[in-house]
């Protein structure tokens, strides 16, 4: 069997790729930021000064870095690659584009096929990181269809004290017991408010950890940035099921 080497690969075997903004966040297991939230190995790429902050103002001044971050990960060997922030939907045209290799680099890009899911009539539920900073704009970023609007609901984690604290302002201190908590909240606060909610999607890379208590809370399916991850890998790596 012959084997090739791409000119500045210095590691092998990550299919996933993974672009990491400008956080002081700690990734606890189950954020896309911790490599033990997957069962393969993932490869990671900071990109130095694209913030919360500039995402959340829809401040696009980092894509040219993004894209040259993403470069770097294209020539390491990624087959894919995606990031750690549901506001990268912005980037989003832009990158793949620029790359050879898909990207993925938004949780947001699983709504169309989340309302394929559920009857015309019936919504899906967003627990996202800010509420006012996800959009209209950035909804249809996501490939839904613009009469499909008002079946997304939107909820902001950020008016949650914890989650300000930990993400918002990064004081570099997270408590998964409150987070979790303050998770749990705001699905069944969504929920109740709308009875047609019937699958949650959690935009944020960081609520991960949580969505079995969520799920558990709500009885709904419940998506988010991992079961997107994992999704594609599985669309790399292959089972070969003539062996059994």
């Amino acid at each position: 069997m012959l084997h090739y080497k791409k000119t500045n690969q210095q590691s092998f075997g990550q299919s996933i790729g993974i672009l990491l903004i400008d956080c002081n966040a700690p990734f606890i297991v189950g954020d896309v930021g911790n490599a033990l939230s997957y069962s393969y190995p993932v490869l990671y790429k900071p990109v130095k000064g694209l913030t919360f902050e500039q995402l959340y103002s829809h401040d696009t001044k980092m894509i040219e870095a993004t894209i040259a971050a993403a470069k770097e990960l294209e020539a390491e060997g990624v087959q894919v690659i995606t990031a750690d922030c549901g506001y990268l939907i912005q980037f989003q045209k832009e990158l793949s584009q620029a790359l050879t290799v898909p990207t993925f680099l938004s949780s947001l890009l699983q709504l169309p096929f989340m309302l394929q899911l559920i009857k015309k009539d019936e919504k899906v539920g967003v627990l996202c990181a800010s509420e006012q900073a996800l959009t209209k704009e950035l909804l249809l970023m996501s490939g839904i269809k613009e009469e499909d609007l008002d079946r997304i609901c939107i909820a902001g984690i950020d008016k949650k004290p914890h989650f300000y604290d930990a993400i918002v302002v990064e004081n570099r201190y997270l408590d998964s017991e409150k987070m979790e908590q303050e998770t749990v909240e705001t699905a069944l606060e969504l929920t109740k408010k709308d009875s047609k909610i019937k699958a949650l999607l959690l935009e944020c890379s960081v609520l991960p950890p949580y969505g079995k208590a969520v799920q558990q809370a709500t009885g709904l399916p419940v998506f988010d940035f991992i079961t997107m991850i994992d999704y594609v890998h599985s669309s790399l790596v292959k089972k070969d099921y003539l062996k059994h």
